[in-house]
């Protein structure tokens, strides 16, 4: 359905429902709205509205489906694939969620907690841990990205492998429909069988389907003693037994499994100031472990010590460095969650968010490898993500030599080749990153007919005008 344009107006109306100090109309004020930090989308628009309460929201929302006008919703602006950018042409509106970050309600006790969709990670993470308990979806970005955009990308981070995505923690939710309507989800409970599960709908729905403003999260104890080592290995495929073995060894303690290769390694020392290597030489693969317990008894750190003593009595590692402070585990994790900002440095890189069975993952490396030099040869692949889950960062960075404008002219080329090996390989062409703009021609090529024809069956009945982040995902 073709959507309306935005009159004078008709912008006097929503500025009216938020107040004019929180309806940004110079592009000035809207320039951190309008560009994600990759500067691959830019967009435009007539107004950025900050509602500072869920009725404020579906006040907008009910006079954008009344006179057909597209809202981007918008949380921190950290996402990845677009979908948090207007389109170029100015016909659309931002709704920022920035404003909607008050903690609602904590219980300890029963381990859960509301929290608006505005909130930053970082500080659903404080009040969590203010609480005595933990919330343990943790990303790079933090500090930036708010529940609200987690939630409605279903994301993942570092911690999937014990605790699971942004759908395992989250209990329940607010969320404003396309025509105004509030649905009041916010529940507390694990069990709840009464139909389709309309939480695991708007979950992952970026933002096209309904507007999230709260939601009820799962908190976890917080663990006693935390053992941390990034430990150096040959290959990929001594990566996965090294997994298998630790798995086997730490079982449910093992809360952390990241790995990346020798060339993301090397440019996170190079152009990351502070960054510092572990070890004194290079090696090809590396991981970052984790255990925990809730016990301080001083149990997980030995498990790890002779978790790590075995692997290396068995020829399954090079070597280890284990923390032996906590700024010793900052350094570690610092280097880790620094990668996509170290690529800068290089130049132009081609990213992939993609995932693949777990045991599977190795002979990924080696047939993108070959697949990545007939595409663009000298193109350097520096992948890294988290083991656990077979998540699989494959970014690529261009050749030596070769300007970025060159290189970054072959995205589509390379892309399209990477995800037609993941689906051969039976796996997902975007695991925690959503579709967005950038990927919904190549959603089109991994989905079939049916599984499409559902998903538009969903969008047509929740959002029959099309308003609700028009042109992503679908």
């Amino acid at each position: 359905m073709t959507l309306a344009s935005i009159s004078a107006q008709l912008i006097a109306r929503f500025v009216e429902i938020v107040g004019a100090a929180n309806a940004l109309l110079r592009p000035e004020d809207q320039a951190g709205y309008l560009r994600e930090w990759r500067d691959l989308y830019v967009g435009k628009t007539a107004v950025v509205l900050r509602p500072g309460s869920t009725d404020e929201v579906a006040k907008i929302l009910a006079l954008a489906n009344a006179e057909r006008i597209g809202v981007v919703p918008q949380a921190g602006n950290t996402g990845l694939v677009g979908g948090q950018i207007p389109s170029a042409d100015g016909s659309q509106i931002v709704l920022s969620v920035e404003r909607l970050n008050r903690v609602r309600d904590v219980d300890a006790a029963a381990g859960t907690m509301i929290v608006e969709a505005g909130m930053t990670l970082a500080d659903v993470q404080a009040a969590a841990d203010h609480a005595g308990r933990l919330f343990p979806l943790s990303l790079a970005s933090e500090g930036s990205a708010r529940i609200g955009g987690v939630v409605a990308t279903n994301a993942g981070g570092t911690a999937v492998l014990a605790y699971g995505n942004a759908r395992q923690l989250t209990l329940g939710l607010e969320a404003v429909l396309a025509d105004g309507r509030v649905w009041h989800g916010l529940r507390r409970l694990k069990k709840d069988n009464t139909g389709y599960d309309l939480r695991d709908l708007l979950i992952g729905s970026e933002g096209t389907l309904g507007i999230i403003t709260a939601a009820s999260l799962k908190l976890v104890p917080k663990p006693a003693e935390l053992a941390t080592a990034v430990v150096a290995l040959d290959t990929p495929e001594t990566v996965l037994n090294f997994f298998r073995h630790a798995e086997a060894l730490a079982g449910g303690a093992l809360t952390t499994f990241e790995f990346w290769g020798a060339g993301i390694h090397d440019f996170a020392l190079r152009f990351m100031p502070g960054a510092r290597d572990p070890f004194t030489v290079s090696y090809p693969w590396y991981a970052l472990i984790e255990l925990s317990s809730g016990y301080a008894d001083g149990r997980v750190d030995a498990d790890l010590q002779s978790l790590l003593l075995r692997a290396s009595e068995s020829g399954l590692i090079r070597d280890a460095a284990v923390a032996q402070s906590l700024q010793q585990r900052r350094d570690f994790w610092a280097l880790r969650e620094g990668f996509s900002e170290a690529q800068k440095g290089a130049g132009g890189s081609i990213k992939h968010d993609i995932s693949v069975p777990v045991g599977r993952v190795p002979e990924f490396m080696s047939r993108a490898a070959e697949l990545v030099e007939r595409v663009c040869p000298g193109a350097r692949p520096v992948p890294f993500g988290h083991f656990g889950d077979g998540n699989v960062h494959y970014n690529v960075s261009q050749p030596a030599g070769m300007s970025k404008a060159d290189y970054l002219a072959q995205w589509d080329t390379m892309t399209s080749a990477v995800h037609d090996l993941v689906a051969a390989m039976g796996g997902s062409i975007s695991a925690e990153h959503g579709i967005g703009q950038m990927k919904r021609e190549a959603l089109l090529r991994s989905k079939s007919a049916v599984e499409l024809d559902m998903m538009r069956a969903i969008k047509k009945a929740l959002d029959p005008n099309g308003i609700l982040n028009p042109g992503k995902l679908l």
